[in-house]
């Protein structure tokens, strides 16, 4: 009922739930790349990279998107922001795999809860957007924690990091450039498949590789991973087009949540006071986040534009 209501509120129930379905899958992509366990942490990128790329092509061609995508190839400041996203978001996805399979699994649900403050980060750093006084307090609560965890002798949460910088820049590249989702991630899998093809046939020729002994569950789970790379993300662009970017925010917590849960009740990792206590900062740093990104959507009577001036505020549209 309380989804059928935020749904409702929304204007439209399948933004919704398609929204609800990325993060979900995202969520529980850690079960998925831990049965890849046995493949190197490189190799399964390289697959995740081809398979992405053999998904996206025939959904490309139906939905007649091709024009498109060659209008921005041709075009070369585009060219070449989609080139640095290629290999930003190839670094990210690297990354979670490797945390994945060396058993990492609360720094990456750590990432991905600290990624929207990061985002507010780079945008005061790039974009000259200027975070408000709770935002700042709400950064400063994060950065304790982080602070917290180094001092509390667990170590600088470095994976944690990498993932939220790598993901937030990402975000902040295709932010630059005007190519669609699944264009885009389209045109990012036609820039790295070539690189992975390459490696895959490298470590074949060393005489190493997934194509030495392929197994029948592992070749499924290799060409299943272009599936659950594309999926959400179309899933996501649907939903980024047909429900409020406010609920779209919150339900971006359902991931690290996921990932939180499945690190202690499934793969049974310890979480000591220090750690517990990076956590509990980062979550109050997002509550003090969630709370002035609704006190913004409410009852701010102007919105802020990147250059630092100001527009009228238009009077919300039902469903926008």
């Amino acid at each position: 009922m309380a989804f059928a209501s935020v749904a409702s509120r929304d204007g439209n129930v399948l933004g919704f739930l398609a929204g609800l379905g990325a993060f979900l899958i995202w969520g529980f992509l850690v079960l998925f790349w831990s049965m890849l366990d046995a493949v190197p942490p490189l190799e399964i990128l390289c697959y995740r990279i081809v398979f992405s790329f053999v998904t996206l092509l025939p959904v490309v061609l139906l939905t007649g998107r091709w024009d498109e995508i060659a209008a921005a190839a041709r075009n070369r400041k585009i060219a070449l922001i989609m080139f640095a996203s290629s290999c930003t978001v190839g670094c990210n996805w690297f990354l979670y795999i490797w945390a994945v399979s060396t058993g990492q699994i609360l720094e990456t649900s750590l990432g991905y809860y600290i990624n929207p403050l990061v985002n507010v980060l780079i945008g005061f750093l790039f974009l000259h957007e200027r975070p408000t006084r709770l935002q700042g307090v709400a950064i400063g609560v994060a950065a304790a924690g982080v602070l917290w965890s180094f001092w509390g002798q667990n170590g600088f949460p470095w994976l944690g990091l990498s993932l939220a910088f790598t993901f937030a820049l990402y975000g902040y590249i295709r932010k630059t450039v005007s190519v669609e989702a699944l264009p885009g991630l389209f045109m990012e899998t036609v820039v790295l498949t070539p690189l992975a093809l390459g490696c895959i046939a490298w470590l074949y020729g060393h005489g190493e590789g997934f194509l030495l002994q392929p197994k029948l569950w592992e070749g499924f789970l290799l060409f299943a991973s272009g599936t659950v790379t594309s999926l959400p993300m179309v899933l996501f662009a649907y939903a980024a087009r047909h429900m409020r970017l406010m609920t779209l925010g919150l339900l971006q917590y359902i991931s690290p949540t996921c990932a939180f849960f499945l690190g202690i009740f499934v793969f049974h990792q310890e979480l000591n006071h220090s750690a517990l206590f990076t956590f509990v900062c980062i979550w109050l740093a997002l509550l003090l986040y969630t709370f002035e990104s609704w006190r913004q959507a409410h009852h701010l009577p102007y919105r802020g534009r990147p250059d630092g001036k100001h527009l009228q505020k238009k009077p919300r549209q039902s469903g926008a």
